[in-house]
């Protein structure tokens, strides 16, 4: 062959190992559905039926990236759960407005494929399809050298649901004197990383040698579309909301109709270790509640009357507790003054 011709590979783009990948994602999204032979993953688009079931459905769609939870996955090199989060951060939108994720898509961008990493990712994505009862269809891969710098790679997810149109969450029904309950996050999940992340360089901490952050740092967003499926069905929940970018006050400001407010008293938030980590590094009470989800990953709101039978859908760990109350008033959030729920034991 003549080395003086110009080839993709020698540009940095390595086709055969994008294939090798393609051939790894469809053996094992395989086995994950039973030994089937996958037809759509390799192909230009894929295909999906729709439930039967549904008399009037509607379709919901979302997309999300984790950040850069990324950075973190490639300093401590483990890219295992990573893909969990992306699942997470839009199937956990989804299920906002009642929907049941149907599938998944993935689009991974990199310096340069990385067979390896790129397995351990993928297997990410298709455990957090498999919490979420969805399938994997596709993606894409794009190894782009001049784009990334060695070894940095970005991912981003698309899940689409489906709904009954008499199922969909609006805040249509949300009522005067309906609880706020809070569902416990399990730690940071996948926003507010580029501060953590600062912190980190300012105050020069080797979270490879910190056991605490080093777990606490990878651990993946915790998926909630069993249980709020669950309630969906039983018509138990008149709105919920995924506590993500813009924390608390902003993501249930998102869904409180015009003519009521939510009144939320912050200190009955259970806290997490990790958050009393963060507020001990001078971050004041406005910023934790803007960046983080401060141990609240995911609200809903119900008739007070539903309290008992909407906890026998959660373990302990998850088990919801009333942070609020929907009152008459603006559309705003009513918080306590005094922010003390980080000096808890």
């Amino acid at each position: 062959m003549n080395k003086n011709l110009f080839t993709y590979k020698k540009s940095g783009v390595n086709i055969d190992a994008a294939d090798k990948f393609v051939k790894f994602i469809t053996n094992i999204s395989s086995k994950k559905r039973g030994n089937k032979k996958i037809k759509d993953i390799g192909g230009f688009g894929s295909i999906s039926n729709l439930p039967k079931n549904i008399k009037n459905p509607k379709i919901v769609a979302c997309t999300d990236g984790v950040g850069t939870k990324i950075e973190i996955a490639n300093l401590l090199k483990k890219y295992d759960t990573i893909g969990i989060d992306l699942v997470a951060m839009s199937v956990n939108d989804l299920i906002v407005q009642g929907a049941k994720p149907l599938f998944f898509l993935d689009y991974i961008s990199i310096n340069k494929i990385d067979l390896k990493k790129m397995k351990s990712l993928i297997k990410g994505i298709i455990k957090g399809c498999d919490i979420s009862k969805c399938s994997l269809v596709g993606g894409e891969t794009a190894e782009m050298p001049d784009t990334y710098e060695k070894g940095k790679f970005d991912i981003a997810g698309f899940a689409v649901g489906i709904v009954d149109n008499k199922k969909i969450l609006n805040k249509k029904k949300i009522k005067k004197n309906d609880l706020i309950l809070a569902i416990p996050s399990n730690g940071l999940h996948s926003n507010g990383f580029s501060l953590v992340r600062h912190i980190i360089k300012k105050k020069k901490i080797n979270i490879k040698k910190n056991s605490f952050l080093k777990k606490e740092l990878i651990k993946p967003t915790k998926i909630y579309v069993k249980e709020i499926m669950k309630l969906v069905d039983k018509n138990l929940i008149n709105g919920c909301a995924n506590i993500t970018g813009g924390g608390l006050v902003d993501n249930i400001n998102r869904i409180i109709p015009e003519n009521l407010f939510a009144e939320i008293n912050l200190n009955k938030i259970k806290p997490l270790k990790i958050f009393k980590w963060l507020k001990e590094k001078k971050i004041t009470d406005k910023e934790m509640l803007k960046t983080f989800n401060c141990g609240v990953g995911f609200c809903i709101i119900i008739n007070p009357k539903k309290f008992k039978k909407v906890n026998k859908f959660f373990s302990k760990e998850f088990r919801p507790y009333v942070i609020g109350k929907i009152k008459s008033g603006n559309n705003n959030i009513k918080l306590n003054d005094k922010i003390e729920w980080y000096q808890k034991n």
